[in-house]
């Protein structure tokens, strides 16, 4: 028996590979693509604001732009007044050149160049500072403007880290800030935490607001704390999460490639999205005392946080159109017009799992399951979307369309490459898919 780990139905989507405009794209594009549902941004951003104004707190939401490249997000950012999350010259013009204000971007990433700290800094936007070294390039600025600061803090419960600064540099850190009049505002500290755990990132937020009472006392503002991102996306059904990691085993992969759990994505969380921010505004920093919601009011300190790709959560697909089918003992192998560079999820040791769903591009009488790989069109032997042997209702076809679900959020060109001279997967966006007839479409800009 297939082992299938399919997608949350998606309605929407689905009224999508109905029209047959997928089929026209991939025709009049001449390759492989990618699809965005801005509105699905829209509705995102707008449960987190919800979440912060449910529990009282006075916040503010940055789009981390390195989830998706996309000016189509950025513009809808610039237009709901949503904040911007970049770390490079080329991230912070993007966002500039459509439209979002200097004031709301935050600059963030390790040790920044000059030339970036000079621009965010003649633009008004936050600039999180990683290093002593950092806030002495930020205070020798020749800028007419105090610059504004966030002190990036070390996170003690990952002492692997490399972002930060440790107490001794932090105190270093507020002393400097305190010393340096007009030419900085220090509006307060942040923090960089991998994962999802709900506890550790209320812990650290609940002692950056302490941190902010400390920084008062030397007359700097502190009004402000970034908890950063790290809310989780549930992509599949827990019963289906559940079985596919107990049940898989190198049988189902090409080549009979072993995966552990330990190194899949986790593609199921019972707390994800705006849920994610609501439980750790309602936890205890500590394990004790007042939630953290209460916490932030009482200081006056506001929330900024940095999703990426819970903000992305079903706002586009990657489509793929079949080249080829070749077989192998027992299954089959695809070749598709794109590659795995297209296709790639942030945690190098997870291949994309939520499974493809296949549109035929006419209807065809071989109704039998057909179990396949699914290989990219590069000449690298693993170059493969997809080492599962996926259970496909029918033998694909060339010209067949492969649709793999909710890949916007960091997996369409974390890692693309035109590798061999193949164009990158264009983006397409998709207008008012709600409304009556076939949707409309235009390229993203």
């Amino acid at each position: 028996m297939a082992l299938t780990l399919p997608a949350h139905p998606d309605p929407l989507a689905e009224r999508i590979h109905a029209s047959g405009l997928l089929h026209e794209l991939a025709h009049g594009l001449g390759s492989g693509f990618h699809y965005l549902l801005p509105e699905r941004f829209d509705a995102n951003l707008a449960a987190f604001r919800t979440a912060l104004t449910g529990a009282g707190v006075n916040g503010k939401v940055y789009f981390a732009k390195k989830a998706n490249k996309a000016a189509a997000f950025i513009e809808r950012c610039a237009a709901a007044g949503a904040g911007v999350d970049v770390a490079s010259p080329g991230e912070l013009r993007e966002a500039l050149g459509h439209g979002v204000r200097g004031e709301d971007l935050v600059v963030t990433g390790p040790a920044k160049a000059e030339p970036l700290l000079r621009v965010a800094a003649l633009q008004g936007a936050l600039v999180a500072v990683d290093s002593l070294d950092e806030l002495e390039r930020v205070l020798h600025l020749d800028v007419p403007r105090p610059v504004r600061v966030l002190l990036r803090r070390f996170p003690p419960a990952q002492p692997r880290s490399r972002f930060g600064l440790d107490d001794h540099q932090l105190d270093a850190a507020l002393l400097r800030c305190a010393s340096a009049g007009e030419r900085v505002r220090m509006e307060g500290f942040s923090f960089h935490l991998s994962g999802y755990e709900v506890q550790p990132r209320t812990d650290l937020a609940g002692e950056l607001v302490e941190l902010c009472r400390r920084a008062r006392i030397l007359g700097l503002p502190a009004d402000r704390i970034s908890i950063g991102g790290g809310f989780a996306v549930d992509y599949v059904p827990a019963g289906a999460w559940e079985t596919f990691l107990s049940d898989q085993g190198p049988d189902d992969y090409h080549a009979r490639k072993a995966f552990t759990a330990g190194d899949f994505y986790p593609y199921h969380s019972p707390v994800a999205g705006a849920d994610a921010l609501r439980a750790v505004l309602a936890a205890r920093p500590g394990g004790a005392g007042d939630p953290l919601a209460r916490r932030l009011r009482e200081a006056g300190v506001m929330l900024l946080l940095e999703p990426g790709r819970a903000l992305l959560d079903r706002a586009g697909s990657s489509v793929f159109p079949v080249q080829g089918v070749k077989d192998r003992a027992g299954y089959g192998i695809l070749t598709v017009d794109g590659t795995s560079l297209s296709l790639s999820e942030q945690w190098f040791t997870s291949e994309y799992l939520p499974e493809p769903l296949l549109l035929p591009r006419s209807p065809g009488e071989d109704t039998k399951e057909f179990r396949a790989c699914v290989g990219g069109s590069s000449c690298l032997d693993s170059d493969l979307l997809s080492w599962r042997k996926i259970a496909f209702p029918a033998r694909p076809r060339p010209g067949d369309l492969l649709v793999y679900p909710n890949t916007a959020g960091y997996q369409m060109d974390s890692n693309e490459s035109p590798f061999h001279e193949l164009p990158l997967p264009p983006k397409v966006v998709i207008d008012h898919p709600d409304g009556a007839g076939r949707p409309r479409w235009h390229l993203d800009r």
